[in-house]
């Protein structure tokens, strides 16, 4: 298990942003205060998909629904060379908690600190 560090891209002109290769089991930090850009490549010949789970999410009220479960991870389907952006903020009800990422083994996975 790797923890994946964000890339600060409040910088002037170009920057390294190197990306991580996903493992099994990886983790990134979900920071709320922050607008943050995960950005998946799937540089590998088939299908994958990245399942950002964080250990702290069972169910969140919206308003008009019932509670909807949040605790089996949010799916990022990439097919071969595909490449997917998500903001984590968009999605952070699955983002509480220790964050992990799952099923992508071989992709590359970017965060970005907008």
């Amino acid at each position: 298990m790797a923890a994946i560090a964000s890339v600060n891209a409040r910088q002037q002109g170009a920057f390294v942003a190197a990306p991580a290769t996903l493992t099994s089991s990886d983790t990134i930090t979900f920071d709320p205060t922050k607008k943050q850009l995960a950005v998946f490549r799937n540089g590998t010949g088939g299908a994958l998909t990245a399942k950002i789970d964080g250990n702290g999410g069972t169910n969140v009220q919206a308003p008009g629904l019932p509670p909807v479960d949040v605790s089996g991870g949010y799916d990022i389907a990439l097919a071969a060379g595909e490449t997917k952006a998500v903001v984590l903020s968009s999605i952070a009800a699955y983002c509480q908690g220790v964050v992990t990422i799952t099923g992508a083994v071989g992709a590359s996975l970017t965060v970005f600190d907008l």
